[in-house]
């Protein structure tokens, strides 16, 4: 197995690096969000000392003292970039805020250089799912329907967040420590479930043959459980960046555990996709999902 994710990455192969995961540095014009929604910019969730932020997005109108179910945005990036104002993101948020949802598309802790940032990526997420609990009156947000989506590796992201427990030991102490990091439903794009299987990863600072146990503790696979929320896995089937095999793993993994899942393929559909690609409108899959599982 190549030790290629674990050497100190320069400029360059960084942003090579970014490509292959299907994203790029940030772009200099700024995000285009939709006019149709209401969307608030640059929320901070994580404290002051922390530089990532939030992107909120909600119907252009709400009921006075409406409840409406919320769903966490993970952008991918293969843990080393990405962001959470990319067109991905913006699509998805979007689709979800006219559709009676409120989104909430974050940044999260990158593996920049390929330093070690493992299990801090994840307490991010799940600290996410804490906010709009603790923020849930001021949002309209009801905290018994939040749900959870993200792609390639916030696909990976978003399956932790889905699939482990208190005891897993992998909930963060702070901020808001004696608030449920649960969430009800789960919507994987093309993610990974087996990290060792993959590749690799800068963000564990170590390699599978190194640390076995700490590859094992980050990946989906571990934790499936019989009693596991809902998850929809989206993969194409022309996806060169994460192998298909990595949802059909987790897809037999969730079947002998008996988990409610699905599995859709996505014909020629390559990596990175959003629910609006040219092979198949996924709106009414993922919307469905979500309707059956949190409305």
């Amino acid at each position: 197995m190549s030790n290629f994710f674990l050497r100190p990455v320069r400029t360059l192969a960084f942003l090579q690096l970014l490509a292959f995961y299907g994203t790029s540095a940030p772009a200099a014009d700024a995000p285009k969000f939709p006019t149709d929604i209401r969307v608030e910019t640059g929320v901070s969730f994580l404290g002051d000392a922390r530089k990532e932020q939030a992107d909120l997005y909600f119907p252009a109108k709400m009921a006075k003292g409406a409840r409406l179910p919320a769903v966490l945005i993970i952008h991918g990036g293969g843990w080393v970039g990405g962001k959470r104002d990319a067109a991905r993101e913006i699509n998805v948020g979007s689709t979800l805020a006219r559709n009676g949802y409120i989104g909430m598309s974050i940044d999260y802790k990158l593996s920049l250089g390929g330093q070690p940032i493992w299990p801090t990526n994840l307490w991010d997420c799940k600290t996410a799912v804490r906010w709009l609990r603790a923020n849930a009156v001021r949002l309209q947000i009801d905290p018994d329907r939040i749900g959870v989506l993200g792609g390639s590796a916030g696909g990976h992201l978003a399956a932790m967040v889905a699939l482990t427990t208190p005891s897993d030991g992998l909930d963060p102490a702070n901020p808001y420590g004696e608030i449920s990091c649960r969430v009800k439903c789960c919507v994987d794009l093309y993610g990974i479930s087996d990290v060792a299987a993959h590749h690799d990863a800068a963000m564990l600072g170590k390699t599978a043959a190194e640390a076995p146990e700490l590859y094992r503790q980050a990946s989906p696979l571990t934790y499936v459980r019989s009693n596991s929320p809902p998850i929809l896995i989206l993969h194409g089937t022309a996806d060169k960046t994460v192998k298909l095999e990595q949802s059909e793993m987790l897809d037999r993994a969730l079947a002998r555990a008996g988990a409610p899942h699905e599995l859709i393929l996505v014909a020629g559909a390559p990596h990175s996709f959003d629910l609006q690609p040219a092979q198949r409108d996924l709106r009414p899959v993922v919307l469905g999902f979500f309707d059956r599982h949190l409305k």
